[in-house]
């Protein structure tokens, strides 16, 4: 499906650049590559307070904008959540998403918080806006976070994700602060609705966002299909994305309309 349009969405935090990689997967299977900062990020205005369906609903306002009627979706980390999103709230518009080391929805049904390195900044967000931005005055980042791989990776063919969330940082915590509250709260998007095809793709060795939520999100979500690379962790995951964009031009393909 030559010219298929596909959306990025960002982690947390991350500007919402079109960083190099991104690019050369895209144009290695003749993607058009669109990308979104969510409100707070890179100079976009704020919106305390936003759901995880709202801000998806934002990037589909903007791809109608653009005259893009109908695409595929992906994120990685903060942006997984999104790009469900997207398909569940439009349907007819959406023709495939793929998440990467995606968050699940906060539930007690399992241990959300369970083999997270550090997950203070998310067990903060619990207790809404004012708690996480009280948090975000003293926390720093904890380097057993990452594994071997995901340094590996930081100092390579991704080392442009590494300066875009410390540009994204020094711009604020905004949108990192609003984001996480947004995972932690509802959703506001039902993603048993979801019915084009959706991946999975999670790192084994992940210890920001560990497997388990990428096994609750695989029975949450009607026929998804699940990768897991278990030697990989959060960054380094990211490895396989141009496996995945070749993904979404095989499913869009097959995607009815």
């Amino acid at each position: 499906m030559a010219g298929l349009t596909v959306v990025w969405h960002h982690g947390t935090p991350q500007t919402g650049a079109v960083l190099p990689p991104l690019l050369e997967a895209a144009r290695a299977h003749g993607l058009r590559l669109v990308s979104c900062a969510r409100p707070s990020y890179e100079g976009s205005t704020p919106n305390p307070g936003r759901t995880v369906g709202a801000a998806a609903r934002d990037v589909l306002d903007a791809m109608a904008a653009l005259g893009v009627e109908r695409f595929a979706t992906v994120g990685a980390s903060g942006g997984g959540p999104h790009a469900l999103a997207c398909a569940a709230q439009a349907p007819d518009r959406v023709t495939a998403v793929a998440t990467l080391a995606g968050i699940a929805p906060y539930s007690d049904a399992f241990d959300w918080f369970g083999g997270m390195a550090a997950p203070g900044a998310l067990r903060a967000a619990l207790g809404g806006r004012e708690a996480r931005a009280l948090y975000a005055e003293t926390a720093e980042f904890d380097p057993a976070s990452f594994i071997a791989a995901d340094w590996r990776m930081l100092e390579g063919p991704w080392s442009s994700l590494g300066r875009d969330s410390m540009r994204a940082e020094q711009q604020g915590h905004d949108g990192e602060i609003d984001d996480d509250v947004a995972f932690a709260g509802p959703w506001a998007v039902d993603l048993g609705s979801i019915r084009v095809p959706v991946l999975l793709v999670q790192g084994g060795s992940d210890r920001v966002v560990p497997r388990a939520h990428a096994d609750r999100l695989a029975a949450m979500v009607p026929h998804a299909e699940l990768w897991i690379r278990p030697r990989d962790g959060h960054v380094s995951v990211l490895g396989v994305l141009p496996v995945a964009m070749e993904w979404l031009r095989l499913a869009a393909t097959s995607s009815p309309g």
